[in-house]
């Protein structure tokens, strides 16, 4: 077994933490309190090949796999979550749906600017009836001469309102031609009867558009239906248990930031005469922190490790999201503890971390929800 990173991903993840310290940590701040939205350094990233990470070159991506993918998010989290969670949707989520069902023609299309950053992604599951519920999605898609009518709403997608492309899931009409079911389409924000709804505003990632969409007769030609019909529920299934290794390493990287700026602080606040860091209850608290970070690296690494070498990883990228996520809010909170009243002061990037984290265990599935993936995996395994 050998623990180490491959030679080239290592040289990536350097060009990654380069990267972040000298453009992305500069706007964190601005992203959260200003809800702005970072399309010239989106652009900058695209330049180095980060919006294309885990696709094969062919694509206009860069071959580095999962493995690549994950050590690039755990960096982009590290300084902004904000980013990292763009970033996330439109690789992990949106091209990673092409990348999954797509026809060599729509990769070619649309995987390989996406690849590049001429085209930002967005993923549109979601709808106000089916979200833990996935299957339930009550947006239709009926058969025209050349083509499908979509109608319906998604709500909560992320790089809604600034995205050029939308995987959008839908349920097909049963006709003579096909089984009807969950199907998926790939929908430019031009087509017509397409309308972006309200943006959300959030808790935290602040930085990341968050939006509703609306269908009325949106016209989708026919070389735009995603692999085959019926098919979308199994595309989209298989395109989360990436995503959420991508979210468990951002993760990561949110909780080894939390920690250092406590281990920071702790070295520098005074009480009853001596740094805290040499009090017992702070020395606990970061050997804590770094047991568990250290834990969910591993599990995020020997995930995506398997992706990358074509093994099943549905039980395990809903571990990986169940522990790091958990793991992510407990690692905030207590650092918000060791910074005291500091922390809550939103002078302290911690207070930004906080409220960041909380959204882990809700997005790309809850925890209730990574737990019923895990224990019918586990049923599965026994028969």
């Amino acid at each position: 077994m050998d623990f180490t990173l491959p030679e080239d991903v290592r040289a990536a993840q350097a060009m990654f933490r380069d990267f972040v310290k000298n453009e992305v940590e500069p706007i964190a701040d601005k992203m959260d309190k200003e809800e702005y939205f970072p399309h010239d350094v989106l652009q900058k990233a695209a330049e180095l090949g980060m919006l294309g990470v885990p696709f094969p070159e062919e694509y206009g991506g860069t071959g580095l796999g999962m493995l690549g993918y994950c050590v690039m998010n755990e960096e982009l989290a590290y300084s902004s979550p904000a980013f990292g969670t763009i970033v996330g949707a439109h690789v992990g989520i949106a091209a990673k749906s092409i990348h999954v069902g797509g026809t060599p023609e729509q990769k070619e299309k649309y995987l390989k600017p996406m690849s590049e950053g001429k085209l930002l992604g967005a993923f549109a599951l979601t709808e106000p009836t089916a979200g833990s519920d996935a299957a339930g999605i009550k947006t239709t898609a009926k058969r025209t001469d050349g083509g499908f009518l979509l109608n319906g709403s998604k709500i909560w997608i992320t790089n809604g309102g600034v995205a050029d492309v939308y995987v959008v899931y839908a349920n097909l009409l049963p006709s003579d031609n096909d089984r009807g079911g969950v199907t998926a389409f790939i929908v430019e924000k031009s087509f017509p009867g397409f309308k972006l709804g309200a943006i959300e505003h959030h808790m935290g990632i602040r930085g990341s558009s968050t939006a509703e969409l609306f269908f009325e007769d949106c016209e989708v030609p026919e070389e735009n239906l995603l692999g085959n019909p019926g098919m979308g529920f199994a595309y989209a299934m298989k395109t989360l248990d990436g995503g959420r290794l991508g979210l468990g390493a951002g993760c990561v990287g949110m909780a080894q930031r939390c920690m250092h700026m406590s281990q920071d602080f702790a070295k520098q606040r005074v009480q009853f005469g001596q740094p805290i860091i040499k009090q017992q209850a702070i020395q606990f608290k970061l050997a804590d922190m770094a047991t568990q970070i250290e834990a969910a690296r591993l599990m995020v690494y020997q995930a995506a490790w398997m992706d990358d070498n074509g093994m099943r990883i549905t039980k395990h990228s809903a571990m990986v999201k169940l522990f790091c996520s958990q793991m992510c809010n407990q690692v905030a909170y207590d650092a918000v503890q060791v910074h005291g009243g500091m922390g809550y002061m939103t002078d302290y990037p911690v207070e930004r971390f906080y409220r960041d984290a909380r959204i882990t265990e809700i997005y790309e599935g809850t925890s209730e929800i990574q737990k019923v993936v895990i224990a019918m995996q586990l049923q599965r395994e026994r028969r």
